[in-house]
């Protein structure tokens, strides 16, 4: 059977399955890597017949062969249109950490990257190419900035504002070289990168990553003292704050 038979098949699982045994509650989702250990997947009997696959083989084929740097709860995703994932209906409120907030498979989008493909897939930035620009000349309008540079994830563009602080504070602010500091809020959550760590007070982000990037330091988040106390330091050149924390339990600030 070839690869692409056996991705076809388990795409056309849409089913709710829970683990034999096992509770939603019981499988906590986490970021932290698990264990290191390969499975033997001769050890799991995993059923790779294209016509009987099923949401269990899913399952044990990732656990089987992919990083156990993530603890999913046991359901299998395969279609969804909208807000609605199929088989069961649900309404998917994770949306992937908010990257589908417009919905699965919006019929305005699928269309402009079906069309854009067609025409051109992807060019390198050792080129202009005719879309860029227009982009960016929209987004800058639309929200009043001054130039954009556009990123592919959130951790890369807070890893760029990162650089871009300690870049104006050298260039800008005179701090002296190698001294620039960086606030961040207790509890933040702005993905795996080093940096991303090495801001975190959560050992399931940090523990056995280090030695970590210097520059960093957290006040309790919510707490304008300790951020007024903070920015007194002349090396600050920046705060980085969500202004509503997620990971943490989806804490809101005072207003």
């Amino acid at each position: 059977m070839s690869s692409s038979a056996s991705v076809r098949s388990m795409l056309r699982i849409v089913r709710i399955v829970r683990s034999p045994g096992t509770r939603l509650s019981d499988r906590k989702m986490s970021t932290n890597l698990g264990s290191l250990e390969r499975v033997n997947p001769e050890e799991r009997k995993i059923n790779l017949n294209p016509d009987k696959v099923s949401a269990e083989d899913c399952i044990a084929l990732e656990d089987a062969h992919g990083a156990q740097n993530y603890r999913p709860l046991p359901v299998v995703l395969a279609k969804g249109k909208r807000e609605l994932l199929e088989g069961n209906l649900y309404l998917d409120f994770l949306s992937a950490y908010s990257a589908v907030n417009q919905g699965h498979c919006h019929p305005k989008i699928i269309d402009s990257l079906m069309t854009q493909a067609q025409q051109l897939t992807l060019t390198s930035r050792a080129f202009y190419n005719n879309k860029l620009g227009e982009y960016c000349a929209f987004m800058t309008e639309k929200f009043g900035y001054d130039r954009l540079l556009p990123m592919n994830t959130g951790v890369e563009a807070a890893e760029t504002a990162v650089k871009l602080a300690r870049k104006w504070a050298y260039e800008v602010k005179g701090v002296p070289s190698g001294k620039a500091k960086i606030i961040f809020a207790e509890n933040n959550f702005w993905g795996r990168s080093l940096a991303a760590v090495s801001s975190s007070s959560d050992p399931e982000s940090y523990t056995n990553y280090g030695p970590f990037l210097p520059g960093f330091e957290s006040v309790p988040y919510n707490n304008f003292a300790a951020l007024e106390k903070a920015l007194e330091d002349p090396d600050v050149c920046a705060f980085m704050v969500e202004p509503i924390q997620g990971e943490a339990g989806v804490v809101v600030p005072d207003d």
